[in-house]
């Protein structure tokens, strides 16, 4: 838009942009996060004739008290970020007006994100949070409530929030910002170390529900920290170190680590990522229940909930795959025709997603699809998960070793969190610290593996242990540089001759 409407620039929905701009500088005032003159709110205009991308631009000034600021006080900008309004000048003690020093980085998160609202804090505990370990690149937190306030998160998920280094002026920071934002294509906010925290959402409520959630788990964290306990585990249980556990006083109690055989302490991995089917679960389990329930549920299902948007979410993530398998002769695929009515369409749909569970598909439609139908299984106590009975007990040893637990399977998040929720031996999630799904890529891909080693923030790939069945699985995360153990469990399928890999039929031996 390279030149607004006047009507746009004298609308009443910018007058109250601004007012409510405003508002929101005192009550953050209030909270700490904008004291000192600093921090700053930026909110996009919003008209449902104009596009987002196009929508006109509301930010407050640099360098001014901000509860103290009224309608008047407020900077308006192009979406390009061309100043087009601006306060006038006040009388001394007053200095002059100047847009926000964050202009670039808002700007960054609008063109981004596609964000309707950004917001920079430079609340304490977003400060004092990055200090708690000087070398994070990443503040991480599970199993908090709030965390479900974070867009995309659930209680279960880690929350993970990239940390950038400071810089004398808050432009050079840009950058910086870019990167963590691209490397980090899930999170909806930016922590600054020694600084505050950066925060955007598709409307101001979204930007200001999350900053409130940010702010509260980040007090959580270092609250837990002082009593020497773990904000990053499920049970936030004692802190440990590569030495043993940290107590409340700050001193390393009980030295921690694993006797090999030859009597040597060896250091303990750091964390241990583990399949599913085949590694903890039998593959009976999956081709026995868990499909041929999805099968045999599926039309009932699409019937039940056609209507809703989670299942229009799936039905159009099917449709997209479908005309891809149609490109590309895929056998199995069926033309769901694109103005027939529900009945039909649900019919299509039933035809394709039979034919893609009997091919064993790893594509993200079929098991986002397949998440929903067992989570209804689970809910109607229809279905209970197996895993083996040396699972347990290996889960609660690692978890009181320090040793952080992640699953990394074909299967959805949901449908993870759904089996390990509903086992026999009862809810196992409270040992696991979050959940992978072929979204980071192919199971048979070892820049698959890359992206979880740069997600669990470790310092070398090695410190990562993952357990498998699948003889190509375990070898693209050996080229990725983890360690790497085969499971051998019933049922599981042969193994190639000289495979190289370390083999158990029991999590006790690892």
């Amino acid at each position: 838009m390279a030149t607004p409407p006047q009507a746009y620039l004298e609308s009443n929905k910018l007058k109250e942009t601004k007012a409510l701009l405003s508002e929101l500088c005192r009550q953050f005032y209030h909270l700490g996060w904008v004291s000192g003159t600093g921090g700053s709110i930026t909110i996009k205009v919003h008209d449902d004739s104009i596009p987002k991308s196009q929508q006109l631009i509301v930010m407050s000034p640099s360098g001014v008290q901000k509860e103290r600021m009224v309608d008047d006080d407020m900077y308006v900008l192009s979406p390009n970020g061309s100043v087009l309004s601006e306060p006038l000048a006040k009388p001394w003690p007053h200095k002059p007006p100047k847009c926000s020093d964050c202009a670039p980085l808002f700007l960054r998160a609008y063109e981004m994100r596609n964000a309707g609202a950004v917001i920079h804090s430079h609340g304490m505990e977003s400060c004092l949070v990055t200090m708690i370990n000087p070398l994070s690149k990443e503040f991480r937190i599970t199993h908090m409530e709030m965390i479900k306030g974070i867009q995309g998160h659930g209680y279960h998920d880690e929350l993970v929030v990239p940390i950038i280094e400071n810089t004398a002026h808050e432009r050079e920071l840009t950058e910086s910002l870019t990167e963590a934002i691209k490397a980090y294509p899930k999170t909806t906010a930016v922590l600054v170390r020694n600084h505050g925290i950066y925060i955007w959402g598709d409307s101001w409520i979204s930007a200001k529900t999350q900053a409130e959630c940010y702010h509260y788990l980040f007090d959580a964290a270092i609250k837990l920290h002082q009593l020497g306990l773990d904000w990053s585990t499920p049970s936030h249980g004692p802190i440990h170190s590569s030495n043993g556990v940290i107590g409340r006083n700050g001193k390393v109690s009980a030295k921690a680590g694993i006797l090999s055989s030859d009597n040597n302490i060896e250091p303990s991995r750091r964390c241990i990522v583990l399949d599913i089917e085949g590694t903890t679960t039998p593959i009976s389990f999956v081709t026995d229940i868990l499909f041929p329930y999805a099968r045999e549920n599926v039309g009932r299902h699409l019937e039940l909930t056609y209507d809703e948007a989670e299942t229009q979410d799936d039905i159009k993530l099917l449709k997209a795959q479908v005309q891809e398998d149609l490109e590309n002769g895929v056998s199995g695929a069926v033309p769901i025709p694109s103005n027939g009515g529900k009945e039909e369409v649900i019919a299509a749909l039933v035809a394709n997603v039979e034919a893609m569970i009997k091919a064993d598909r790893k594509i993200t439609s079929l098991k986002q699809l397949q998440g929903h139908i067992w989570r209804t299984g689970f809910q109607k106590n229809e279905i209970e998960a197996i895993v083996f009975d040396d699972v347990p007990e290996a889960l609660e040893k690692w978890h009181a070793l320090g040793i952080k637990v992640y699953i990394y399977s074909s299967g959805s998040r949901l449908a993870q969190r759904l089996l390990f929720g509903n086992t026999s031996y009862g809810d196992l999630r409270k040992y696991l610290c979050g959940f992978f799904d072929t979204t980071v890529g192919n199971k048979k891909e070892s820049k698959s593996y890359i992206e979880i080693t740069e997600s669990l923030g470790v310092d070398n790939p090695s410190e990562i242990l993952f357990v498998t069945d699948v003889y190509q699985e375990a070898t693209a995360a050996k080229s990725a540089g983890l360690d790497v153990i085969i499971s051998i469990r019933p049922g599981n399928g042969p193994l190639p001759d000289n495979h190289g890999f370390k083999t158990v039929k029991s999590f006790s031996e690892i």
